[in-house]
């Protein structure tokens, strides 16, 4: 009876310590996977943004698109709150104007889906 309790307590420290090992493993395969992995690489990060920007600018709007695009503006207008209130409303109907040719093509659309 001892010896069968001292042979299971045995092959269950076995396994164990088999199982440390392939999870040892497994980690570190995981680990030289990840940090041997080029994930962005540069030059195609750089292709990804100049065709991001290309695509938002593609209409003929002069109103800015981007944070930075507007950053510029309003430090171009800091000092003239005039102009600034000039251009917002510019901008305004612009975006209006442009909203109002998108939006009957997308109601249409909404419509025949519906249908």
């Amino acid at each position: 009876m001892a010896n069968l309790i001292s042979s299971t307590i045995s092959h269950i420290n076995h396994v164990l310590k088999q199982f440390q090992v392939k999870r040892f493993l497994a980690v570190a395969l995981i680990g030289f996977v990840l940090l041997t992995t080029n994930v962005a690489p540069q030059n195609s990060s750089k292709a990804i943004t100049n065709k991001i920007n290309e695509i938002v600018h593609q209409d003929d709007s002069e109103r800015p698109k981007t944070t930075g695009e507007w950053n510029k503006e309003a430090r171009e207008t800091e000092d003239a709150p005039g102009e600034r209130i000039q251009r917002i409303g510019k901008q305004s109907a612009e975006a209006v104007k442009d909203f109002g040719s998108v939006y009957p093509d997308t109601a249409e659309r909404s419509a025949n889906a519906e249908q």
